[in-house]
């Protein structure tokens, strides 16, 4: 008999690309804190000792970039020279200008930064409203990071970069049945035993996230399946801002419009849109309206309204999905600026979003259930 099997990953605040969407969000977090109506794209790449920050800034404000960056880089735990990428001796080089006046003629007016399509979703079968294999894999991710970072008693020879990868096995119905395989690869320190970090993660880190009920004898275990993983972070891959959006959002189980979050203000669409549209799924299925929901918008550059709407619960709702995106339309300010003012966006917020996920997490007010009580209206 054949199985229904899912996956997603995370990585870890150390994984390469991760680096870099952090700077890109610490860079977004300086300009909000002293210039709130500044306009980021702020992207970033990492190699060997080297960090080169460029994109479009327009801002009142000044930024010390280059201790900006080794602050973030020192946070993550790139501390050390045998790492060659460490934040003290990395080159921090400059390639940013100002944001084109063509851009700035449509979004000082109101209207969108960029044309695009967005995705937000929920679904019930996590507290979060969020798909469980990415839950798991973020919470595999942030476990091992507070051992490295508050408890390296434990697994004294972790390094920053990590990455990991949970598939489930579905029952017939949609519900969950049990973990079928779990991956984990953590970065380590030369002359540890293999056999050690398998113990190890097994011990710290997958029973303290995975259910026991839904592991058995069949479950699968790769941890670090290439026998060493020593060789990491930019020293091992270049690093790219804007390069794991999956990670970022649903881990595969909702579509992406294709645009990366990190780097951007608020008046970038790609960013809030997806926001508000997480913010309305979550509420619409927290509601008791649907188990499952998906919702589109898209936007031409420029305008002010959003060219359309879709919502599809698939199946789960007893109100039809077009009532559902009418209501929306009616009663949700769903303009750029109805966005930001409705969620509050014109604030230093995102850098956490840089790592672990930015759904599924109520530090962001794109996750709060401020509006049950309004779609139970409908």
């Amino acid at each position: 008999m054949s199985k229904i099997l899912f996956t997603s990953e995370s990585v870890s605040e150390g994984h390469p690309d991760k680096i870099c969407d952090q700077v890109s969000d610490a860079v977004l977090d300086a300009v909000l804190t002293d210039d709130p109506m500044g306009r980021v794209a702020c992207e970033c790449y990492a190699s060997t000792g080297l960090i080169v920050v460029g994109g479009e800034i327009t801002t009142e404000t000044y930024i010390d970039l280059p201790q900006l960056v080794r602050r973030v880089i020192r946070e993550i735990g790139y501390t050390k020279a045998e790492y060659r990428f460490d934040s003290e001796s990395c080159a921090v080089i400059n390639v940013i200008n100002r944001q084109s006046p063509d851009i700035a003629m449509g979004v000082d007016t109101g209207g969108a930064g960029d044309q695009g399509m967005m995705f937000g979703y929920a679904v019930d079968e996590t507290p979060e409203y969020m798909p469980a294999a990415l839950m798991y894999s973020h919470q595999l991710m942030n476990v091992l990071a507070d051992i490295r970072k508050n408890n390296i008693t434990l697994m004294p020879y972790l390094r920053p970069d990590a990455k990991a990868q949970v598939t489930l096995e579905y029952n017939d119905d949609g519900s969950i049945k049990r973990v079928d395989t779990v991956v984990v690869s953590t970065q380590h320190d030369p002359d540890v035993e293999q056999s050690k970090i398998v113990n190890d993660v097994h011990e710290y880190i997958i029973k303290k996230v995975i259910p026991s009920s839904l592991l058995d004898d069949s479950t699968s275990y790769h941890i670090n399946p290439t026998g060493k993983f020593e060789i990491g972070g930019p020293h091992g891959d270049t690093g790219l801002t804007g390069r794991k959006i999956i990670v970022d959002t649903y881990g595969g189980k909702a579509p992406h419009g294709g645009g990366a979050f990190s780097g951007k203000d608020p008046t970038k669409v790609d960013r809030s849109a997806a926001y508000a549209t997480r913010h309305l799924a979550k509420n619409i299925v927290a509601a008791g309206i649907a188990r499952e929901c998906t919702i589109q918008v898209s936007y031409a550059i420029g305008v002010t309204n959003p060219v359309s709407l879709l919502v599809n619960t698939h199946g789960t709702s007893t109100v039809p999905d077009k009532v559902i995106s009418d209501f929306i339309m009616k009663t949700i300010d769903m303009t750029p600026k109805g966005i930001i003012e409705r969620l509050n966006l014109r604030r230093p917020i995102y850098r956490p979003s840089a790592a672990y996920g930015h759904f599924g997490r109520d530090i962001f007010p794109w996750e709060e259930l401020n509006l049950v009580s309004h779609f139970q209206t409908m």
